[in-house]
């Protein structure tokens, strides 16, 4: 299923400054795994070392953060938007 995923700025030097490319998976996790095999490196940005969502990356499928669905087995839908957001932290 080919979903389109938005790239935050700070990552887009894994895509040669793509700002959304695709992607192919039926889970978030697939999606992750297609991304990293034409864009080497960018999953590591977004994982941690035990494949978790990093703390400061929220990921969004549609509209719904995945945290609160079902994290990286979360369906994605063929045509659906994926938002990779870095956290934003301030006072």
């Amino acid at each position: 299923m080919s979903v389109a995923v938005r790239i935050p700025t700070i990552l887009r030097t894994y895509t040669g400054g793509q700002s959304e490319v695709t992607a192919e998976g039926a889970t978030l996790a697939e999606v992750l795994d297609d991304l990293d095999a034409h864009h080497a490196g960018i999953k590591g940005r977004i994982l941690d070392d035990g494949g978790k969502l990093r703390r400061f990356v929220n990921v969004y499928v549609g509209n719904d953060d995945v945290r609160f669905l079902d994290d990286l087995g979360t369906a994605t839908p063929d045509g659906t938007q994926i938002s990779v957001i870095p956290a934003v932290a301030g006072g």
